[in-house]
């Protein structure tokens, strides 16, 4: 096992802790659907990555329209 040759000064070892920060993720918007993706990701909305699709996503059907729902009257 390796042992360190000389004493780490205090304000050494502080000025090393002090670089361990967390960084916010990089975003960019997709060229397809326009949607925010992370860096160097595929975009989960249209999966296409660099001009390709790279995976295959499920869209999500939307109603046409909706009955209408009966409400519980309220005591006014």
């Amino acid at each position: 096992m390796a042992v360190p040759k000389r004493r780490r000064s205090k304000s050494k070892k502080r000025m090393n802790h002090a670089n361990w920060k967390i960084s916010t993720p990089t975003f960019y918007i997709c060229d397809q659907c326009g949607e925010l993706a992370m860096s160097h990701n595929a975009c989960t909305k249209c999966g296409f990555y660099k001009g390709k699709q790279v995976l295959k996503v499920k869209v999500k059907s939307t109603p046409t329209q909706e009955a209408p729902t009966e409400e519980t009257p309220t005591k006014e």
